[in-house]
C-alpha cells in the first residue's frame, strides 16, 4: 500500500501536483473537447 501512495505522490508532484482547481477544470474541459472530436467513443477502429 505504501508503494502504490509514493508513486501518486510522485506522479502528482511531476506532473501537475500544484495546480489549482481552475486550472485542472480548464485541463478536464480541453480533454472532453478533444473527446468529442473524436468522436466520443471510447473504443476507436483499428484502422479507418
Amino acid at each position: 500500500m505504501f508503494f502504490s501512495m509514493k508513486i501518486s505522490q510522485d506522479i502528482r508532484r511531476e506532473h501537475g501536483g500544484d495546480m489549482g482547481a481552475s486550472e485542472i477544470e480548464a485541463g478536464m474541459a480541453e480533454k472532453s473537447r478533444e473527446f468529442a472530436e473524436a468522436g466520443n467513443r471510447v473504443y476507436l477502429p483499428l484502422a479507418e
